[in-house]
């Protein structure tokens, strides 16, 4: 028996499709203009805290969004299940451009960057006085990520109880940093969280240094209610101390409209990605100074006209010195 008739013909064949092949690929993405915003608070493989509103919500980065990561301090566009209850997962679609971006390397010679924190104000490079020693070379270095990235920084020096800041204050004197000094009895009372609460109000200010410095422990102080685990200490050969924070993590500053960014402790502080012609930027009183200078200047070679700049009454000579020190981070390491 016929099934299809006296003419059949190729075309009348019904076909079952492939699986891959059901519907037709497009370029067009949704737009999904009715994305709730979000920001994101920490991530953990894969999973991304936001705040959406007044509540937190679980959420993964959807497919349409390529290499691109979130990562913490992002503003985001969601869909899904914005309730927040346990067991819900909501989808990042969107990521808002960025105004400012903290960035290191592992190395000088690594090509990758990986993004630390993004959207923040201010970088708090925290160092302690002793007990592990301070370490110019990376505080430099965590300076020039600073200045390259869009953020302002400011010097938290811990553990003045134990070696005066005098040193380094002269070392870091031309610069005009804002400076806090703590000792652990003020961090135990109080008084120091206050001194440092005072530079955050109203900002996004992420905390950077390496282990051991009380970096987590002013956190803690600064935000009590979301107090962390403290297990770290620190080692008396190395004078290096186990990490304490293993994510990053933007917690809200109570009663100052701020956020406070805990990252972990870091050994290092690599500068592949730094553009050094931008760090000049951060020297408005020397910038000028450098339209005399040769193309691809570095600004410490015979023929830099920031020399003369300077000799001409224009800028401080300690200004100068503190550009080049800067500037020749990528060619010292961290430990010089």
């Amino acid at each position: 028996m016929r099934r299809y008739g006296k003419h059949t013909d190729e075309d009348d064949i019904r076909t079952r499709p492939g699986r891959r092949n059901t519907r037709p690929r497009t370029s067009i993405r949704p737009k999904h203009e009715d994305a709730a915003e979000g920001l994101v608070l920490t991530v953990d493989r894969g999973r991304l805290t936001c705040l959406v509103d007044d509540r937190t919500v679980m959420a993964m980065k959807a497919r349409e969004l390529g290499r691109k990561a979130a990562v913490v301090g992002d503003r985001v566009a969601l869909v899904g299940d914005l309730s927040g209850r346990k067991d819900t997962l909501a989808r990042i679609v969107r990521i808002e451009e960025r105004t400012s971006v903290l960035r290191r390397t592992a190395d000088d010679d690594d090509p990758y960057e990986r993004v630390v924190v993004a959207n923040a104000d201010q970088l708090a490079i925290v160092t302690a006085l002793a007990d592990p020693e301070p370490r110019p070379r990376l505080i430099d270095r965590c300076l020039v990520a600073a200045y390259d990235g869009g953020l302002t920084p400011l010097l938290v020096m811990t553990k003045s109880d134990l070696a005066p800041p005098d040193e380094l204050l002269e070392l870091y004197g031309a610069l005009d940093i804002p400076y806090v000094v703590t000792s652990r009895e003020e961090l135990e009372n109080g008084d120091a969280a206050d001194r440092v609460r005072a530079h955050l109000a109203g900002k996004v200010t992420a905390f950077v240094g390496h282990s051991g410095v009380g970096k987590t422990t002013l956190v803690n102080a600064l935000v009590p209610e979301e107090r962390r685990r403290i297990t770290g200490h620190v080692n008396a050969v190395t004078g290096r101390g186990r990490h304490t924070t293993t994510s990053a993590l933007a917690l809200p500053l109570a009663g100052a409209g701020g956020w406070v960014v805990d990252t972990p402790g870091v050994r290092s502080f690599g500068l592949a990605h730094v553009d050094p012609s931008r760090v000049i930027h951060a020297f408005p009183d020397l910038e000028p100074g450098t339209e005399g200078c040769p193309r691809a200047c570095s600004h410490d070679e015979p023929d830099c006209a920031l020399d003369q700049w300077v000799a001409d009454g224009h800028a401080d000579p300690a200004r100068l010195y503190s550009l080049r020190r800067l500037l020749a981070t990528r060619e010292r390491t961290e430990g010089d």
